[in-house]
Formats: structure tokens, C-alpha cells, sequence
């Protein structure tokens, strides 16, 4: 009879134990987003464990971005954050309301600009160049999730301030009402500080940390056509990528074999 291996055998740690039942009960709703997680002194009674054990399911949740600690308080259930793939060029409203987000905007302005060195620059311009600006704020079930910077050539801004930005995608409009096929996005991603028109706009505390994304979109003949900054809560959206390890190791080959 073949020798058992021990250490497939092994049974998980008490805490990884623990922290798998109270992940599982987190994400049924079982323990509510905001709500009050059981103290530590109760978790402890419930399985029968010391507070040490405890703690580390706990970290590990936290850790993992399902619970917060406050101070003097105790540990609350995090609110899931929502998210967007990077892997396909959609629209904000287009791609949560796939998801069953009730997605709505707020236009906070719209005028025609002589554009800047740098925006001239992205939407290959003159500087000096008439086009349209639009500030948006988009809520996301009710709640402001981000702050959207649009700049666009003043032919398909005039086009533009005719449609309802109030419920539409700019990526929509240009496509089924200017009959722009898009084609492919330049998009950079990084973090800052909230200044203090981007914290108005998403009610956040001057200074928070929010996520910047910078996206140019090109038509379907490599033409810039879009120009955009994208400011997102911290706490409440995340940008997802799916990377293929196949294709990386081709490119480094290809990389290989044409370096001299």
C-alpha cells in the first residue's frame, strides 16, 4: 500500500479556517457592507479560539480589502468595490451597466476652448485649436465615482452638445450618432491627490487618494479623437487588466531575436 502523503493531508490552519467562513459569510451578505463585523471577544466564543487566532483572520481579511478597522470602534465590512476590465475599450456606463449598475452623470459643463500645448498636443492639433470641453461627474448607483475631463476636436464637440450627456456614453455618441468607428485607447494609470474641484465632485475629503487615468482614443483610422482624464474614488472602483503569460514570453523572443 502506497505511503499517504502528509502534507496533502494537512488541514488548514485554525485562523485560514476561520477567515474562509467569514469571507464566505461576507460576500452572501450574510455580514452586511458598512455593517459591524461580531467583536473579537465574540468571534473568539464562536469558534472557540484564542484572540491571537482571531486577530489573524481578521488581518488577513482586512488584507484582503473585505474588512476595515476604526480605532476604538471595532471592524466593519468593506462596500465591494466596483470594477471595469481594461482588456476591451468600452465606456464607463457601458461597461457597469452590463453589470447591473444604474449609472448616471452630471454635467457639470460644456464649452469650446482654445486647447493647450499638451491637449493639442494628444489630439493632434495646433495649439491654439478650438474644442470642446466637458466636465462630467458620473454617479454610480447613486454615488459619484468619478470625475471625467473630455476634450474633443470642436467638429464632433458641436455634434456633441446636442446629445444627452446626461445618460450616454461619449464612446456611444460618437459611434451611433456621428458614425465615428472607434478604434484602439492610449491609456496611462496612476494615483494623486484629490484637489479641490475633484473632491467636490466626488464628495471625498480633500487629499484623498484617487485614481487617475489619462486615455486617448483613437478612430478606426489611428486618428486621436478623444482626449480624457478619469478621476476615480479610491474606495470605491478598481480598473482590472487580465495579463497573458503566452504573449509576453513571445514578445520577449520576438525582442531576442531582432536586438543586435
Amino acid at each position: 500500500m502506497p505511503a499517504t502523503n502528509p502534507i496533502a493531508l494537512a488541514p488548514q490552519p485554525l485562523y485560514a479556517q476561520i477567515k474562509e467562513t467569514l469571507r464566505a459569510r461576507i460576500l452572501d451578505g450574510t455580514y452586511a457592507p458598512h455593517s459591524q463585523m461580531p467583536s473579537e471577544h465574540a468571534l473568539c466564543a464562536m469558534f472557540d479560539v484564542s484572540r491571537i487566532t482571531v486577530r489573524q483572520a481578521l488581518g488577513d481579511l482586512q488584507k484582503e480589502g473585505l474588512v476595515f478597522r476604526l480605532h476604538g470602534k471595532g471592524t466593519f465590512v468593506s462596500k465591494p468595490k466596483a470594477f471595469q476590465n481594461v482588456t476591451s475599450l468600452q465606456g464607463f456606463a457601458e461597461a457597469m451597466s452590463s453589470m447591473g449598475h444604474e449609472i448616471v452623470n452630471q454635467l457639470r459643463y460644456f464649452r469650446i476652448v482654445k486647447a493647450d500645448r499638451h491637449v493639442a498636443q494628444k489630439l493632434n492639433l495646433p495649439e491654439g485649436a478650438s474644442v470642446a470641453e466637458i466636465h462630467r461627474v458620473r454617479l454610480l448607483n447613486r454615488e459619484p465615482v468619478s470625475l471625467e475631463l473630455t476634450w474633443v476636436p470642436e467638429a464632433l464637440g458641436k455634434r456633441l452638445a446636442s446629445a444627452d450627456l446626461a445618460t450616454r456614453d461619449i464612446f456611444l455618441i460618437l459611434e451611433n450618432d456621428c458614425g465615428v468607428a472607434l478604434g484602439h485607447a492610449d491609456v496611462s494609470i496612476d494615483a494623486m491627490l484629490a484637489d479641490d474641484e475633484i473632491a467636490d465632485a466626488l464628495r471625498v475629503p480633500q487629499d484623498s487618494p484617487v485614481l487617475r487615468i489619462e486615455r486617448t482614443t483613437h478612430d478606426a483610422h489611428g486618428t486621436p479623437i478623444d482626449y480624457e482624464y478619469l478621476y476615480f474614488r479610491g474606495d470605491a472602483f478598481q480598473y482590472r487588466l487580465r495579463i497573458d503569460r503566452e504573449k509576453a514570453a513571445h514578445i520577449d523572443e520576438d525582442s531576442v531575436r531582432t536586438t543586435p
